[in-house]
């Protein structure tokens, strides 16, 4: 879907810039330009397709069956699912979470997608399968989708709603009286269209500094730093080399399609494969360019609760797994 993307990407800053791809700066800026744009357009097409959800169907009702009803971990479940055949890394979700959130679905059922998404898809499952073989891969692929449910009904049972941003519950109160508004004028849906377009449109603009920070970031993080960085600090079996994994892992930015190759040459080197996936759940699932676009939809406050959250739980996945994968 976006490999006009990397073409474009490619064509501008190798050959129009004239950067070399083998230079630092050139594999930064190469990888500023793509997840910039694909970031960006996903924003808008789920913000302009959660426009056309909330003008024609009853997300009141579904939020609120949601919210109300016992259905014992299935629309965490659910959730988590999606997540796991949506081929997103950790900030490229985030648009979709906005979405998620604009229509008002539950926090902590939204933040099951966020955390499964970047951690499971198929493209990553088959490169894990090649390399690691069926056992390791089926643990990894529940364990994913489990991380989220967890994590998931942790953060929702914490009712955290009060601190995301005053422009999200804005988000909230227009779509709503937006939405009434659709169904009694019963319009046709192509004079609907232009409303939604600029909505979605504005929704860009409300995020794009964000967007451009954080990728920023990422691209500075994957252009000048070694893949063999970390492996002299969580290369031994001590009790903190897990935990050190993680908080090692945070501060990088990769999807699971382009880290795994490199835990594949850390469990070759003798790091347990517990603490080399803990690393790598960190690396994907979590990131310091995805707490910057965060920012616009949650207060700090949220965001830490949420990094603790699953941290907790991406620690005790590492010890689990060199528990049974000895």
């Amino acid at each position: 879907m976006f490999d006009w993307i990397q073409f474009f990407s490619d064509w501008l800053v190798f050959q129009i810039i004239g950067m070399t791809s083998n230079s630092k700066l050139g594999s930064a800026l190469n990888f500023f330009v793509y997840d910039t744009l694909k970031i960006l357009i996903l924003l808008f097409i789920i913000s302009f397709l959660m426009g056309i959800v909330n003008a024609y169907f009853p997300i009141d009702r579904i939020k609120n069956f949601l919210s109300r009803n016992k259905l014992f971990g299935l629309e965490y479940l659910l959730a988590s699912l999606f997540g796991a055949v949506t081929p997103f890394c950790s900030c490229s979700s985030v648009p979709l979470f906005i979405g998620f959130v604009k229509g008002g679905i539950p926090l902590g059922v939204t933040f099951s997608f966020l955390i499964t998404s970047p951690l499971v898809n198929e493209v990553a499952v088959a490169i894990f399968l090649g390399m690691f073989g069926l056992k390791t891969t089926l643990i990894y692929i529940l364990t994913g989708i489990l991380l989220g449910v967890i994590s998931g009904m942790i953060l929702g049972r914490l009712n955290l709603e009060h601190l995301l941003t005053d422009w999200v519950k804005q988000i909230w109160e227009k779509s709503e009286s937006e939405s009434e508004i659709f169904l009694l004028e019963n319009k046709p849906f192509l004079d609907r269209i232009p409303e939604i377009f600029r909505e979605s449109v504005g929704i860009v603009k409300n995020v794009v500094l964000y967007v451009l920070l954080g990728i920023a970031i990422g691209a500075g993080i994957h252009g000048y730093i070694p893949n063999g960085f970390f492996e002299d600090w969580i290369g031994n079996s001590n009790w903190y080399s897990v935990p050190l994994a993680v908080v090692l892992g945070v501060p990088m930015y990769a999807n699971a399609t382009g880290i795994i190759p490199v835990i594949q040459v850390f469990v070759e080197k003798g790091i347990p494969i517990g603490t080399s996936l803990a690393f790598m759940m960190a690396v994907v699932g979590l990131s310091l360019p995805e707490a910057t676009l965060l920012k616009k939809v949650m207060s700090l406050r949220l965001i830490l609760i949420f990094f603790g959250v699953v941290s907790i739980c991406i620690v005790l996945s590492g010890y689990l797994f060199n528990l049974i994968l000895i």
